[in-house]
Order: C-alpha cells, then structure tokens, then sequence
C-alpha cells in the first residue's frame, strides 16, 4: 500500500473536494464513504437474491426510496447501473424493445437485421452517452434526428410536433434533458411529453443531474410534468454525493425493462420472495452498489438532499455571477440550477474570435496552476467558455470566494 500511495502521487484529482467546479462530479457523503468499504470487505456479488440476500433487500429499498424523492411513479422499475452511461442504455434498451414490439416486431429474440427502423428525435445539444448508448443498442447514430433548442436552451413544442408529423411509421423514440449540460435547461416536459405521446413515441429523460432538483421543494417547478415520461436516468454521484459508481434507471413499462435485461440459465437460482437484479440490469456479477446508496439516503433524508441540491445552486449563482462581473470576464449564462458560462475575452484591440479561445483557456490554466480551483473548458455556440458545475456537498461560501479571489488573480497574470 506504500509503494502504490507512492506511485499515484501527483496523479490523483481532487475531484471530491468543495473546489472541484469542472465537471458535474459530487463528493461523497462520510456514510456513503463507509458504506463503500463495507461493501469491499463484505465482497457480495450482487447479481441476484441468492448470492447475497442482503445486497438485493436493500438495492429493493434504495429504489423505492428514489422514485419518492425524485416523484416518480411508485410502480416502475428501476436498475442500479455503473452511472449515467449505462443508466440511458438501460433506458433506451427498454424503450427499443417497447417501440419494436408495437410494430409486430420481437427485438429481444429477432434481433435488429431486418427490423423496422427507429428514429431517435432528440436535441442537437445534448450528452455524449447518448450516442454511445445508441451504438452499443445497435441503433447506431444515423438514425438520431437533430432538433434545434429555443432561445432558453430548450426543445420547442413546434419544432418537436414537426418533426414527429414526418415520422412515415417509423417506431420512435424522444429524447428530453433534465439539465442540459452546458447550460442547467430543462425541457418543458408538461408541454412536450403529451405531444411526443400523441405520436406513439417513447419518452426517455437524461436527467443526469438535473432529475434531483424534484427533491427540492424550491426547484421541482423545472421538472413539472416529466412523471409522464416512459423512462429515466440520473446519477448518484452527483447529488446524492455517492461513491463511483452508482447510477440509476427507472423504468414506467416494466414488461419492456424486464423483456430486455432478464436472462436466466439452469445453473442460476431464482428468487421467489425478492427480485433478482440481473433481470433488470445489463451486468451479471455486479458490485453491491446498493449498500453506498442506502447509506447516503439514510444520513441525509430527504431534507438533507433537499439541501445539497439548494446550496450547489446557490454556489453555483454566486460562482457564475461573481466571476462574470470581474473586470476582464463576461457572464454568457447565468446558472438555471448548477451549471454556469463565463468567458474571458482577449482585451488586445482587433482580437479576433480565436484570440478570445485562447485567452479564455489560459485564464482557465491559470486558476487551475494556482492550485485554488479547477474548472474547466467548454465550447458553447461556437465560443470556448469556462463551465461552471457545483456538485459537492463540502462546497461552502469560503470556497466560492477563493474560487472567484482565483479567478481575479488568473486575469490579472494573463
């Protein structure tokens, strides 16, 4: 253990900090820390009831527990997955084989050579997973229809109804955001979803982050209508501050969630008094991620997860607001939720657009080297920004202001 504390020396992040604003990566709450090494020292394989009794239980607990918090409906199912990435493939998975199916077509058993095609409607901004996730559910990214967003960083209702009106049949999928993000935007789901439900689509959410602004009784106006949704994705390690790795899927068609993850063999034996979570999740042997999550919830409650969504928010405002008011910087995008845009125009007369990129990415450097903060870069309607994302739940007031004090210093060395 010496020589590998040695060996990662000067290789390790300190992404779990209250100054870590880079990427939309929480801390871990102390339960959940200790939760965590208990499940390394318990070493459960938490594939299904048989092989730990407890880890499944409690996964049983956890997903009860977040649909109330998230205001999801009590009857769907849900998988605890790696994060986001498998959280929307888990999603997605579930929402191929719906679409197919109510086009005669069996994708769990045919396959997808010969089935007939999907269209994936989504926004021309959105996160990377997505296009994985469609790649490894053989769907590929051709079949991906890019709509524009409004003006708030949204889909509109229009351009969405358009869209859907020139299907010709195929078998459709929309995809909506709970925090977009560069910018925190959330669709109008209450206005959208009854559209993309009139033309028999499936609705799938990435709320990545965004999702957990329902257990915030100040921010659960942004989520209005998503219930209606088919299914969900969130993280864990965002706000809920849990360990890597521990993401979430829900799922409002069971039939369609079980129909496309369950497996069996006659080796494996099958549980009658709990479910078996390799039926609804794309792992086998698994971690017993249950039991971190478990942990957080029970240390925090609800008002205590209420409260980091509330606080990161308001670190986040202040961040965004006191940097972009320093003499040197510019404010593009004031925090919807967590999530801001800055800029830091080369001050040189005649710079052009490229001179503002590149002055705007050595501020950044700068105020990385100082060792006070680490954010980092963006590109946003075609201009390199600085993101702002406040996850944690050690960032505090102090560190908002070392994070801005850090940013004056940078633009006063560049």
């Amino acid at each position: 253990m010496r020589q590998l504390t040695a060996d990662v020396a000067g290789g390790l992040v300190g992404s779990a900090g209250g100054r870590f604003f880079a990427w939309v990566i929480g801390g871990a709450v102390p339960a959940a820390v200790a939760a965590d090494w208990l499940t390394s020292a318990w070493d459960q394989n938490a594939g299904m009831y048989a092989t730990s009794p407890a880890a499944a239980v409690v996964e049983e607990a956890v997903g009860t527990w977040l649909k109330e918090l998230l205001r999801l409906p009590a009857g769907a199912s849900f998988a605890l997955v790696t994060g986001g990435q498998m959280a929307n493939t888990t999603g997605l998975a579930a929402a191929r084989y719906r679409v197919l199916k109510d086009q005669g077509w069996d994708v769990e058993r045919q396959g997808l050579f010969g089935a007939p095609p999907i269209r994936v409607v989504t926004a021309e901004h959105r996160h990377a997973t997505i296009a994985r996730s469609l790649r490894l559910l053989g769907m590929g990214t051709d079949c991906v229809v890019d709509l524009p967003l409004d003006a708030k960083g949204r889909l509109s209702a229009s351009v969405l109804d358009e869209a859907l009106s020139m299907g010709g049949g195929a078998a459709v999928i929309v995809l909506m955001q709970a925090g977009e993000i560069n910018t925190g935007a959330f669709d109008d789901f209450e206005a959208l979803i009854p559209i993309a439900k009139h033309h028999g689509a499936w609705v799938h959410v990435d709320g990545a982050f965004g999702l957990w602004a329902a257990a915030s009784p100040t921010r659960r106006h942004l989520l209005r209508g998503v219930e209606q949704a088919d299914s969900w994705a969130t993280d864990g390690h965002k706000w809920l501050n849990v360990p890597y790795d521990g993401g979430y899927a829900i799922v409002a068609d069971t039939e369609a969630h079980r129909s496309a993850m369950a497996q069996s063999a006659a080796y494996l034996t099958p549980s009658e008094v709990a479910r078996d979570q390799v039926n609804w999740n794309p792992e086998f042997s698994r971690r017993a991620r249950g039991f971190a999550s478990y942990a957080a919830i029970r240390q925090l409650g609800r008002d205590g997860i209420a409260g980091i969504v509330d606080r990161c928010c308001a670190h986040a405002s202040a961040l965004t607001m006191g940097i972009g008011q320093l003499p040197g910087a510019e404010l593009l995008c004031e925090p919807v939720i967590n999530q801001g845009l800055v800029r830091f125009p080369d001050p040189r007369p005649g710079a052009t657009d490229a001179d503002h990129d590149r002055h705007t990415e050595q501020v950044i450097a700068a105020i990385l080297a100082s060792g006070e903060a680490f954010f980092g870069p963006t590109t946003w309607h075609g201009r390199r920004c600085m993101r702002i994302s406040v996850s944690s739940w050690q960032t505090s007031p102090d560190d908002v202001r070392r994070a801005v004090d850090a940013a004056r210093v940078a633009l006063a060395a560049v």
